[in-house]
């Protein structure tokens, strides 16, 4: 089992969310920073296998500071040794795909082959209907929503892909999409350079053009995509080679989404499907819940729930949904001590294969140093446990 931190950075504790407009604050930035650097590289002293960063736009409410995912790899990458970095995800409908194929590139070179490569579609339509207007049609699709309103997002998304895959891949791409033309039609260029030293012209008419640089990891970085919960991603991401993310689903869900996975690629079950759960540990249960309740749970019910998250636990039979100590008793949140948490990880574990396990680290709204605990002890006592031994 590989175990990856997953941050939605947020820049203040719950108070000062409260007290409003935390996202202008620069002095609650500058902390973030620091504590998501003591955290991360105790995370690579201690083993974990990556830490990775979501994309998200002009949250002044204070959560999910990361507008530059890569740029935040970067940032960790610098002051680490081993961990590798990576997003999830970067929002291709809203992005340039040429732009992300190069900052990628340029980031695994920079970090000596540790960058992860994860791309999302983008639900939260104030930032994504702004960052995406000069793709037509294209707009924030919500969780659970997959019917045609969300045609338009999944093509452009597939069609980045695509194109950012060539990229990574081909010398020299030309590309005719739906929303990309690479090269635009007639563009001259005589330059005698080209002709000396490079190519992808014909009679002076650009036909090809190279990205570069190229990945330094071939073909490219490993690709995640969080955090897939319809059975078109799971197929889409099995087809593609993509490690699928899934959040909190219902145990009959969760298993039908392995099951899609599994049979569209031919893998083994659980070979190419991570899971997502809040972790939080101290050294008692009412501690850890407490900590929980005032990051999770409050971020839950004032941020994502209005979003749809919550609906993937409904059971798709009966309409039910977990008590809150189901939720925890069955391990879709690993939250208490030392040996509860085990018994959550194994509760899960029990369901379905765990290949990799992503832990959402509140950070910010869990204090530093009671994050860092959570993540010492869940590397030295827990995954031990699981087999999975700590670095020496």
């Amino acid at each position: 089992m590989k175990t990856s931190l997953f941050y939605l950075p947020s820049i203040g504790s719950r108070a000062e969310i409260e007290a409003g407009m935390a996202g202008l604050r620069g002095d609650l930035y500058t902390r973030m920073l620091a504590e998501l650097s003591g955290q991360a590289r105790l995370a690579d002293d201690l083993g974990y296998d990556s830490i990775s960063f979501t994309e998200h736009h002009f949250q002044i409410e204070g959560m999910e500071l990361s507008n530059n995912p890569v740029l935040l790899d970067l940032y960790i990458a610098m002051q680490t040794k081993r961990i590798r970095v990576g997003q999830l995800g970067i929002v291709l409908p809203a992005e340039n795909p040429l732009r992300v194929a190069e900052n990628i590139a340029m980031l695994d070179h920079m970090t000596g082959g540790r960058a992860n490569a994860g791309f999302a579609r983008g639900y939260q339509r104030r930032w994504v209907d702004i960052m995406a207007q000069q793709t037509h049609g294209i707009h924030g699709a919500a969780p659970n929503q997959h019917d045609e309103i969300d045609a338009a997002n999944r093509a452009a998304f597939e069609e980045n892909f695509r194109l950012i895959r060539k990229c990574w891949t081909e010398d020299l791409i030309a590309f005719d999409g739906t929303y990309w033309k690479v090269p635009a039609d007639g563009t001259p260029w005589r330059l005698p350079a080209t002709d000396m030293f490079g190519g992808g012209v014909e009679d002076g008419i650009v036909k090809a053009v190279a990205v570069v640089p190229k990945p330094l990891q071939k073909p490219h970085p490993p690709l995640f995509q969080p955090f897939a919960s319809s059975e078109a991603s799971i197929r889409w991401c099995a087809q593609e080679g993509v490690t699928a993310i899934l959040p909190p689903l219902h145990r009959k869900t969760e298993r039908r989404l392995y099951e899609v996975y599994a049979a569209t690629s031919g893998r083994a079950l659980g070979d190419g499907v991570g899971i997502l759960r809040d972790l939080v540990i101290a050294d008692t249960d009412a501690e850890a819940q407490a900590l929980w309740e005032n990051s999770s749970r409050f971020a839950a019910k004032v941020w994502f729930e209005p979003f749809g998250f919550r609906r993937g636990m409904v059971d798709p039979d009966d309409g039910s949904m977990p008590s809150p100590e189901e939720f925890l008793r069955d391990g879709y949140a690993l939250v208490g001590s030392v040996d509860t948490v085990c018994r959550q990880l194994e509760a899960a574990a029990a369901r379905v294969p765990l290949d990799w396990l992503f832990c959402w680290m509140f950070n910010g709204m869990i204090p530093h140093e009671k994050l860092m605990r959570t993540i010492e002890l869940f590397a030295t006592q827990v995954l031990p446990r699981f087999g999975v031994k700590p670095a020496a």
